[in-house]
């Protein structure tokens, strides 16, 4: 089964694939005694003709990070750009904002999929972790959708929700963020990996200058700059 690291990063991948970037990062800058709250927002989108971007606060919890991609991707595709925070707890009164978390909804829970996958027979707790974990979405998103499309009743919905809202902050609120691994790897999802790309293969050809490249990227050093190409496979 795929975990849901990887099916975040394929999301990822897949999205790039139609040139639009994707840039992720949990900090400012590169400043790791700053943090980006996830409660004051989870994500933007920027609209352009050339070069659409999102952007996804990486100190959210995974579940939240594919949640708030699938939204930022409905900005794009309704063409407006801004900063959201797509909330699982309330529902939006923005009509875009709903409007891009019914289409994050189905992006992740498509509905044909969810009908065919639920088991009315097996307990309602089992069910929506089960089914959570089959689509790498946190409880609360399978829940609505099983309420939103007449799956499970209002007392039903009404008995579980609250609790699954606590479990799910609970889990956020005390959420320790990873500092390490791979520097390149994690350098790739902070600035898009198909702007590197894109940023490395001006800078060999002679159109970008290497100060302007270290610049973007938030490197200094010519060495740094060459490993990094090589991990992209680039020479």
């Amino acid at each position: 089964m795929t975990s849901w690291s990887t099916a975040l990063l394929d999301f990822i991948d897949q999205v790039e694939k139609t040139g639009i970037l994707v840039m992720m990062n949990s900090v400012v800058g590169n400043n790791n005694h700053r943090p980006l709250n996830p409660n004051e927002f989870r994500g933007f989108a920027l609209v352009d003709d050339i070069a659409p971007l999102i952007f996804i606060n990486g100190a959210d919890t995974i579940a939240a990070k594919l949640f708030t991609l699938a939204h930022e991707l409905a900005h794009i595709w309704l063409g407006q750009s801004g900063i959201s925070n797509p909330q699982l707890n309330k529902t939006p009164n923005v009509k875009i904002e709903r409007w891009c978390n019914q289409v994050a909804a189905e992006i992740l829970v498509p509905l044909t999929a969810i009908k065919k996958e639920y088991n009315p027979h097996n307990s309602i707790n089992d069910e929506i972790n089960r089914l959570a974990h089959l689509f790498k979405v946190s409880t609360i998103v399978i829940l609505i959708r099983l309420y939103d499309e007449k799956m499970i009743s209002k007392k039903t919905f009404k008995n579980i929700y609250q609790r699954e809202l606590r479990k799910w902050q609970s889990f956020k609120q005390h959420k320790k963020q990873h500092r390490g691994g791979n520097f390149y790897y994690n350098l790739s999802r902070k600035v898009s990996k198909r702007f590197a790309l894109a940023l490395i293969h001006s800078t060999l050809e002679g159109h970008t200058l290497y100060r302007d490249a270290y610049n973007l990227l938030g490197i200094s050093k010519f060495k740094t700059f060459q490993s990094f190409a090589q991990t992209l496979g680039l020479e």
